[in-house]
């Protein structure tokens, strides 16, 4: 389990250096515009919605190694590719490789945590992937941001190899991992698992299709608004300076780093649909705080503590997500398709990121009342479904502590039958 983790946050680490730049190394590095860079970012994301699909069928028949070790090579190619590329054709083609690679690697990495742990530790593993996944991302950009010279394209090849150096690094730490005996392996394949069956058998599933529907609402209204629409609301209605959205999104790596394990135990006693309820209430109050920031003719000082703490509150939502939502992924799914059903939420979250800047960029930038009231009703919609999805668990399934509990059966002692005793 340790490697696993080094090697996840290693794979953020290396991430970090390059997607906060990958926009402005397109349009103004490489001098191919803006309507470039917009391609180049779409067909990234494109890329990923394209593969996920095929990635969880691979994993339960092969296994996450094999799956993560070709995603990562995959990876390490796109990631150099991007930083040579001086033409539009090969940047296309280095981001669809680097976007394939890089959504391939999160659902094959929750898969090896899923075999590795328990279901007592498997929320202590997610928290902690999400940790150090937050604090890798978070030293690589600010590595980076030290490393990078808009006026010389060879800074930026540093900084993509050393992503690349990274993916190479991630496969050959996953590779030395020893994986317990994988269902894959064992032949325990569900009866449905002829052509289509995998995915028949997860449509099938309404808690699984109500945890999905949750979960693209969870991230369309955050992560699909963070450098889109709330950044555009922020700057045009609220006034704020660039600078401080950098500040913004510190503060959001903060809370989640130093908030994650704070809030670990109070997650751990509750239910998990009730914590994802909690979350909606404290993104509406984010959301709200927002609206003030642009709407409420303040100071620009009170404006911009305002969209720092619409961050934050983002961030603590965030560390109390990431205990709860992945691991309830992995146990409803049966034990030879975990690798489909977080494929198929990595999927989900992958449509978010792609809608979402798509609807919030412009209402943000455009519409500021619409915007903000949107996404409260998106906040408190997160609210509802969390509740809705609790009567469709079993109670280990939505508070697993439960299942820790001593039984309350008292042993009752037979008298010895004296044969028995003569016997021994």
């Amino acid at each position: 389990m340790r490697r696993i983790q080094a090697g996840s946050a290693l794979s953020a680490f290396g991430l970090g250096f390059t997607v906060p730049y990958l926009y402005v190394y397109v349009a103004q590095v490489r001098d191919l515009g803006a309507a470039t860079a917009g391609v180049v970012l779409a067909v990234f994301a494109m890329a990923a919605l394209v593969v996920l699909p095929f990635s969880g069928r691979a994993v339960d028949r092969r296994g996450p190694v094999p799956v993560l070790l070709v995603a990562s090579v995959v990876a390490a190619v796109g990631a150099v590719g991007m930083g040579f590329a001086s033409s539009v054709p090969a940047a296309v083609g280095a981001a669809a490789l680097l976007g394939a690679g890089t959504a391939v690697l999160q659902p094959a990495l929750a898969t090896m945590i899923v075999w590795c742990s328990s279901q007592a530790g498997r929320t202590r593993a997610f928290a902690m992937q999400f940790f150090l996944q937050n604090l890798g991302l978070g030293i690589g950009g600010l590595i980076g941001g030290l490393l990078v010279d808009t006026s010389r394209p060879g800074s930026f090849i540093l900084l993509f190899s050393i992503e690349a150096a990274m993916f190479l690094v991630l496969a050959a730490i996953v590779g030395t991992v020893r994986m317990p005996g994988s269902p894959a392996l064992q032949g325990a394949r569900p009866s449905e698992g002829g052509k289509g069956g995998g995915v028949r058998a997860l449509l099938g599933h309404k808690a699984m299709v109500q945890l999905c529907v949750l979960g693209f609402v969870l991230f369309f209204a955050c992560y699909g608004q963070f450098e889109s629409g709330l950044a555009a609301y922020g700057t045009e209605a609220a006034g704020i300076q660039p600078s401080a959205l950098g500040l913004a999104l510190a503060a959001n790596t903060a809370v989640i780093v130093v908030a994650q394990f704070l809030v670990l135990r109070f997650v751990e006693r509750r239910k998990r649909t009730r914590v994802i309820a909690a979350v909606g209430l404290i993104w509406t109050v984010a959301w709200l705080i927002a609206g003030y920031a642009g709407l409420g003719h303040g100071s620009q000082a009170m404006a911009t503590a305002a969209f720092v703490s619409t961050y934050a509150l983002f961030g603590l939502g965030e560390a109390m997500l990431s205990p709860t939502v992945a691991p309830l992924v992995a146990d409803l799914a049966p034990e030879s398709m975990v690798g489909s059903y977080n494929s198929a939420f990595a999927l989900v979250k992958q449509l978010a990121l792609a809608v979402g800047p798509a609807v919030g960029g412009p209402m943000g930038a455009a519409l500021h009342g619409p915007y903000i009231v949107t996404f409260v009703l998106f906040s408190l919609g997160i609210t509802f479904l969390a509740l809705r999805l609790g009567k469709r668990l079993t109670p280990e399934q939505d508070q697993p502590s439960l299942a820790l509990k001593p039984s309350k059966v008292v042993v009752r002692h037979e008298p010895v039958r004296e044969s028995e005793t003569a016997a021994a």
